[in-house]
């Protein structure tokens, strides 16, 4: 049983979110700054709607732009459709960053475009929109007709009524539905076993929690959860309480469990969850460990102020729990964390800065902490250039070189892995990675985009 998303969507034109793909009045001029909010409100995700279409390329290009800004830094995934109008535009949205693309069943394009989407990025990509069963069954039919299926099903016009045929076939191309009209649910249940988002500008709670009670609802969006996302944890916990299963955090030990310290506090050391760096050391009373794990925000107590605190909430450099660990004797809790922005008041990323001693065997050989120190010393000479340096060299000979490099060291690492020596095979690969990230500095592509990328795989 899958647990039950809570997904605002953002309604995107000319970089604002405006109220519905009918109604173009702005509810927030600042796309990006909403989607953000609804991270810090407890979303389990984003979709967006991108109302470009028809207003030409240069419109479409900025609401993609906004798009890639939303995913780069959302602590959530984002589902994306609209304006899709070739298997280009698909492409153009999972390189943005987004989890999933949405195609839309009533527009016969994005139909058409069903099995090559598929194909390409794999069906846990892809979602299909319906208004009505009658729109999927029309257009699983068109599917057929087209050639573009593919599979050994041989459903026919003619076996309308065989829903579990439209199933499967839907089954074999799409990983879920977004169903635009509520009331058609128990059809769209009868045609597909696929999760499906129901989409809603308005429902009574209670009519919501009917809803997500039923097996094939994964999820709800829309205005309903738009406009009241600063609701979304205490739905959740009506929602709990009602025996829906939904995203949050859930704590194997009490705060019984734990041996606090001078006035029932417990310290917390604070990790980012990418490269584990040590960011900073805070407190925990029983109030604040409550509300990280019913907001997913690390909130601390102040023992000067004698209050409890969400880190960021001043700031804005808010810390989204990845996980919470008890050390042996249960009396410190380890978080990790992924840190927007930096963690220290000074403005340093991490509050440890002020060096005490130390020795050159210190130095970290972590595998992305390597990484990122190489490529930051590219980064380096690319904006401070440094004469005779063979990384300068290749940054004043332009892209075709490092390119031409990059094509030639890809080669050596091929002929050196048909050897037997293990340490040539090293080196080798050594110099393309560096030539990789020589690229990667050209074309401003970060690690934290690549292994971002690699993670969502």
């Amino acid at each position: 049983m899958f647990a039950r998303r809570f997904l605002p969507c953002i309604y995107l034109k000319n970089g604002s979110a405006v109220t519905s793909e009918e109604d173009d009045t702005i509810i927030e001029a600042d796309a990006y700054s909403l989607a953000m909010k609804f991270c810090k409100n407890g979303a389990d995700g984003i979709i967006i709607f991108d109302l470009s279409e028809g207003m030409g390329d240069e419109a479409h290009e900025e609401s993609l732009k906004v798009i890639r800004a939303i995913c780069g830094d959302s602590e959530v995934s984002v589902y994306a459709t609209g304006n899709i109008q070739r298997l280009e535009d698909v492409k153009k949205l999972i390189y943005a960053g987004c989890a999933k693309v949405i195609l839309d069943y009533d527009k016969d394009v994005n139909v058409l475009l069903t099995s090559a989407a598929s194909g390409r990025f794999g069906r846990d990509k892809i979602l299909a929109a319906v208004s009505f069963p009658q729109t999927l069954v029309r257009n699983i039919e068109e599917l057929d007709r087209n050639l573009l299926i593919g599979t050994d099903t041989n459903y026919h016009s003619s076996d309308k009524t065989d829903t579990g045929k439209v199933g499967k076939i839907a089954e074999e191309y799409v990983s879920g539905i977004l169903l635009k009209n509520i009331h058609a649910l128990d059809l769209i249940e009868s045609e597909v076993k696929l999760p499906i988002i129901i989409s809603a500008k308005d429902l009574a709670l209670n009519k919501m929690i009917d809803f997500l009670k039923k097996d094939s609802v994964s999820g709800v969006t829309g205005n309903v959860i738009s406009l009241n996302s600063e609701e979304i944890n205490s739905i959740k916990k009506i929602a709990s309480e009602n025996g829906i299963i939904v995203r949050k955090l859930e704590s194997k030990l009490k705060w019984s469990d734990l041996k606090k310290g001078p006035n029932d506090l417990i310290p917390v050391i604070v990790q980012d969850y990418k490269n584990d760096e040590v960011l900073m050391l805070a407190y925990m009373n029983e109030e604040a460990f409550l509300n990280t794990l019913s907001t997913g925000m690390m909130t601390y107590y102040s023992r000067s102020r004698e209050e409890q605190w969400v880190k960021g909430e001043t700031s804005g450099h808010y810390q989204y729990v990845k996980s919470l660990t008890a050390d042996c004797d249960k009396d410190t809790i380890l978080a990790k964390v992924s840190q927007v922005g930096v963690a220290c008041h000074t403005g340093a990323r991490s509050c440890f800065f002020n060096e005490i001693t130390g020795s050159d065997e210190t130095e970290s050989s972590s595998p992305h902490q390597v990484f990122e120190k190489v490529y930051d010393v590219i980064m380096d000479r690319k904006l401070h250039p440094k004469e005779g340096s063979y990384t300068n060299y290749l940054f004043d000979k332009g892209l075709d070189k490092i390119l031409k490099k990059f094509g030639e060291e890809a080669t050596e690492a091929i002929i050196a892995s048909k050897n037997p020596d293990k340490h040539e095979i090293v080196y080798e690969m050594s110099d393309l990675l560096y030539h990789m990230m020589v690229l990667m500095a050209q074309k401003e592509i970060t690690w934290d985009e690549i292994t971002r990328e690699l993670a969502d795989r």
